[in-house]
């Protein structure tokens, strides 16, 4: 199961790099997309916990590293009252031709 990074500045300026156990992350951020950062964390989170049952079916236990990513963007979000996040970089990055 390929694994990926991905990478968001927050409201602030603040940047920060997150783990996923797979690339479903690219069914729910964009390369260079802001989003408010509750519907962030609602697709983050969403993302997240898919590539964790993911893990899930294949392996017969959870993605602890998936959803320690999953907690640590809930907790940075916290210090937001509003703004919008922005996805930087996912790595890998979708494969061309892919959708």
């Amino acid at each position: 199961m390929p694994e990926m990074r991905f990478a968001v500045r927050w409201p602030d300026g603040v940047e920060s790099s997150h783990y996923s156990p797979s690339l479903v992350m690219h069914d729910y951020l964009t390369t260079g997309s802001s989003y408010d950062v509750a519907d962030f964390v609602a697709r983050s989170s969403e993302a997240l916990d898919a590539a964790g049952e993911r893990v899930r079916a294949a392996y017969g236990f959870a993605c602890t590293s998936a959803m320690a990513s999953r907690d640590e963007i809930v907790r940075s979000a916290a210090a937001y009252d509003g703004g919008e996040v922005t996805v930087l970089r996912m790595e890998p990055p979708l494969p061309v031709g892919a959708s």
